[in-house]
């Protein structure tokens, strides 16, 4: 049988839910997958633990809980930071989900380059190296014989990429529009059933929808990090930033609201990537911006946190999927799922 050495550096919410899949799906992936995992190495903010023969997961989460430090693990080698621990240790893969930045994309680029040039495979949740350097990044993994999957980027375990790269394999994509971010969709569905944007906010961040600084979501930078991720892996262009047209959802008034709903149609914040031939450097349309969309369109009907992602190709006119696009368990199955399929090959 096949046994995978992991590292894990980022044991927040989402790592510490995907150490826990690992342990709950331990039988399935050996019945069905023919394939086992020993978690060798773990890391947070206050640095990187290893054990050769592996670590145990309830200890790892129970050390989580009490937010103690993870050298209380019995047995371990201990360094001060995760891209040390990295650097030292060897393993099959790596699993960075490491808090996102937009900005230069640290530590979470810099983990992912150590692993790669290690011959390391890598999974990703973290949305900033995909979006600033995901063509070098590819380039890289590929220099070095190894994977590097990033499902969980887009639309946490909705499988959208994985459904491009092998569902839709053959297709030429020709445009993308989705509903990428779940706390505005939350926010405008309930506008749309009569309520003001402010206390809508607020029970968002009380049910932890939305965080206390909601600036990523609802000025539209999220979408864009997803849409940056989204331009590389399909259509093999690098978009900045600044090539983005963004508008976030802060000025959509309720009478725009309610004119959308005289209309039949639902305003939602809709990332879109279209090929064009008149952009010079950027062959690429990408917008995040609201838009009110007949009820015809598959996209005006979800509503809550749910994303959706509708595909345009030569071959299929539209093909669209829907479901969660964040929460721990939801992410956790996204790097399940490409822990998987870097076992199969």
């Amino acid at each position: 049988m096949k046994q995978l050495r992991l590292s894990l550096v980022g044991f927040g919410v989402v790592g510490q839910g995907f150490a826990e899949l690992l342990a709950t799906k331990h039988d399935l992936l050996r019945s069905h997958y023919d394939f086992e995992v020993k978690l060798v190495g773990v890391a947070n903010s206050q640095g990187f633990i290893y054990r050769e023969e592996g670590l145990d997961i309830p200890t790892l989460l129970e050390l989580g809980k009490r937010r103690a430090a993870l050298t209380q693990h019995p047995g371990v080698q201990s360094w001060k930071n995760a891209l040390d621990g990295v650097r030292a240790t060897r393993g099959d893969v790596l699993v960075e989900v490491t808090g996102t930045n937009l900005r230069d994309a640290e530590p979470a680029i810099s983990h992912i380059r150590a692993a790669l040039t290690q011959n390391m495979h890598v999974i990703t949740a973290n949305k900033g190296p995909g979006a600033l350097a995901a063509i070098d990044l590819m380039h890289l993994a590929h220099e070095h014989h190894v994977q590097l999957r990033m499902e969980a980027t887009v639309m946490a375990g909705t499988p959208v990429l994985s459904t491009i790269r092998e569902g839709l394999a053959g297709a030429r994509v020709r445009s993308i529009r989705g509903i990428l971010n779940g706390t505005t969709n939350y926010i405008l569905s309930a506008m749309a059933g009569g309520r003001n944007y402010s206390d809508v906010l607020a029970e968002a961040q009380a049910q932890g929808y939305a965080e206390t600084d909601p600036t990523a979501d609802v000025e539209g930078y999220d979408a864009v990090a997803k849409a940056l991720i989204l331009s590389a892996l399909v259509f093999g262009h690098t978009v900045t930033i600044d090539q983005v047209v963004r508008e976030g959802i802060t000025q959509v008034t309720k009478e725009q609201i309610h004119k959308a709903n005289h209309e039949n149609k639902r305003i939602k914040l809709l990332t879109s990537l279209h090929v064009v031939a008149d952009l010079g450097e950027c062959p690429l349309d990408v917008r995040v911006e609201p838009q009110a969309l007949p009820l015809s369109d598959p996209l005006a009907r979800v509503d809550g946190v749910m994303n959706a992602i509708t595909f345009q190709t030569d071959t299929l006119s539209e093909v669209t999927v829907i479901g969660p696009g964040a929460g721990s368990v939801q992410t956790a199955q996204g790097l399940l799922a490409d822990l998987i399929a870097i076992a199969k090959s």
